[in-house]
C-alpha cells in the first residue's frame, strides 16, 4: 500500500482537507486497485483516516470473493464524496448508530464493516443495539471491524456473526 496526499488548508474555519491514494495488491498477476480517500481534518478527530481504517480496506482488497455480490453496510460518513471521487457507482445511505428511522428498516446486509468504531465507549450501546438490530433483520449478516487500540497502539480485525 501507497499513500500520496494533496492538502488544501481552508484559513476561515482552519479545515485541512486532505485526498490521499491508497493502492492495494496481491501477489497474483491482477493489476492492482487505486482509491483515493477525502479526508478533512478539524480539531475534533472527525472525518481524519485512521490507520485502522486502511488495514480494513486492505482485508476487503484480501477477501474480495467474499465481498463480490454481497450486500455490505459501511458506517462513514463521507463515503458518497468518495466514491464520488473514484468514479464508483454505489447506493449510499447514511447510517447513525441508535438512530431508527425508515431506511434502517430495510437494510438486509450480508456484511456490516465499521472502521474505528471502538473509539468512544459512550456510543457502544447504540452501536451494537443497531448492529443486532441488523443481524435479527438479516440472518447469517456478519460484523466485520478495525480498531485502534489507543492505549497499547495496536491495529486489529474482528468478526462477529
Amino acid at each position: 500500500m501507497r499513500a500520496m496526499e494533496e492538502k488544501d488548508w481552508n484559513d476561515d474555519s482552519l479545515t485541512m482537507t486532505t485526498v490521499s491514494q491508497h493502492c492495494f495488491r496481491d501477489d497474483s498477476e491482477a493489476p492492482s486497485f487505486y482509491i483515493s480517500i477525502i479526508e478533512n481534518m478539524k480539531d475534533e478527530y472527525g472525518l481524519f483516516l485512521w490507520p485502522c481504517s486502511v488495514v480494513l480496506a486492505e482485508y476487503v482488497w484480501q477477501h474480495k470473493h467474499r465481498f463480490s455480490g454481497a450486500n455490505v453496510v459501511e458506517v462513514l460518513n463521507n463515503m458518497r464524496r468518495v466514491c464520488d471521487l473514484n468514479k464508483l457507482e454505489c447506493n449510499v445511505l447514511g447510517l447513525t448508530w441508535g438512530v431508527w428511522d425508515s431506511s434502517l428498516f430495510s437494510l438486509q446486509p450480508t456484511i456490516i464493516l465499521g472502521a474505528d468504531v471502538l473509539y468512544d465507549s459512550n456510543a457502544f450501546d447504540n452501536l451494537f443495539a443497531t448492529v443486532t438490530f441488523l443481524f435479527r433483520n438479516s440472518p447469517g449478516s456478519t460484523f466485520i471491524t478495525s480498531y485502534h487500540n489507543r492505549r497499547k497502539m495496536g491495529l486489529r480485525v474482528s468478526e462477529a456473526s
